[in-house]
């Protein structure tokens, strides 16, 4: 279901586990969310890779970088000739032409990986945000 607002969209997707029904060019448990939420500074995918599947080609980008967030399982990263493991809680960030491909291990990986053209970011979020005066339903001190 998705919800479209004046500055805001929301989007159910489902569980990580559901992502096995998502395709993207072959690739299964792959689903890009930049479209259905209307993103316009990066793009974001859900990504659900079966354990011992792996992507069957190595990439690199022309401008964007990526940020990938494992959320769950195990595996393992190819970054310009580098293998190295990963798990929930392990962040990788590779450069646009960093030569990337990823593999799952003895379970499924889960991740969400973040692509922003590199360089683009002007300032933090401690730099951008703005504290307001509105306060929602859990701020009046009721518990």
């Amino acid at each position: 279901m998705t919800t479209k607002e004046n500055n805001y969209t929301s989007l159910e997707v489902g569980t990580f586990e559901s992502l096995l029904s998502r395709n993207y060019k072959g690739i299964e448990g792959k689903f890009f969310i930049g479209n259905e939420l209307g993103l316009s500074g990066c793009e974001v995918s859900l990504n659900r890779l079966p354990a011992g599947k792996a992507v069957p080609f190595v990439h690199a980008h022309k401008k964007n970088e990526e940020l990938y967030i494992i959320t769950g399982g195990n595996g393992t990263f190819f970054v310009d000739g580098v293998e190295f493991n990963v798990q929930e809680g392990s962040l990788v960030r590779v450069a646009p032409a960093g030569a990337r491909a990823y593999k799952a291990g003895d379970k499924d990986l889960y991740f969400i990986c973040i692509q922003a053209q590199a360089g683009s970011l002007t300032q933090a979020t401690h730099e951008d945000g703005i504290i307001l005066n509105t306060k929602a339903s859990w701020m009046n001190g009721k518990k």
